[in-house]
């Protein structure tokens, strides 16, 4: 009897294996990102604007957009984190530090309903402000209204958008500005990601036929 279960037990061991290596659904949000600039390039914050001090001479970005709330997945803006032009014609002032900030109210595609963006390409701004100043007192200084949520989120920037804060979204492909290939109107699957993909049903039904042969060759050898 153990002999003809081991065939079993490995076989659904396989089909556990099979399932748990699929894609792990992550939500998307509709949120205000922040980033931290340097060299041209931006790395995603990791406290909030409103804990942020950055120093003279920094970038600070902003991007709305509807991604993955983490480093490697979150849309980044749209503009150079370039301090000198943005901050360049400003010059230093005494007591006062100067913040580069880049504000991107991002697609119309990550857009709430009935609500359009602000204005399609990123806004920069040079902020003046004390030397103690938070990025976010640096971005209010010139991007007001900005509105919060009770948890210190920023939710709007500029009065964009009117309404929401950080919600869930179901998992769609990400917003791009770039159309889709002409053949994808005449793509007739129906695969989505509420269920297994077709490699991942052929794989279970392979395991499957593989369980049914040791199983059937156990009975043989114990006739």
């Amino acid at each position: 009897m153990r002999r003809r279960l081991l065939p079993l037990a490995l076989a659904f061991g396989v089909v556990l294996a099979v399932l748990s290596a699929g894609p792990a659904l992550a939500s998307s949000y509709r949120y205000w990102s922040f980033w931290d600039g340097a060299g041209g390039t931006w790395a995603y914050a990791t406290v909030g604007p409103s804990m942020a001090r950055p120093a003279d001479g920094s970038v600070q970005g902003f991007r709305f957009a509807v991604s993955k709330d983490a480093a490697a997945e979150a849309a980044r803006p749209r503009a150079a984190a370039d301090f000198t032009a943005i901050c360049g014609a400003t010059p230093a002032a005494e007591g006062r530090k100067r913040v580069a900030l880049v504000i991107d109210f991002g697609l119309p595609e990550d857009a709430p309903s009935d609500e359009t963006p602000p204005q399609g390409d990123p806004r920069t701004a040079c902020a003046q402000v004390a030397p103690e100043a938070t990025a976010a007192e640096a971005l209010a200084s010139v991007a007001k209204p900005l509105r919060y949520n009770s948890a210190a989120l920023l939710c709007g920037v500029t009065g964009y958008p009117k309404q929401g804060c950080g919600e869930p979204l179901p998992d769609t492909p990400p917003a791009t500005p770039h159309p889709k290939p002409a053949d994808s109107a005449t793509n007739t699957n129906t695969n989505t990601d509420n269920g297994p993909s077709a490699g991942l049903l052929a794989g279970i039904a392979a395991v499957a036929a593989l369980a049914a042969a040791a199983l059937w060759q156990s009975r043989r050898r114990t006739r």
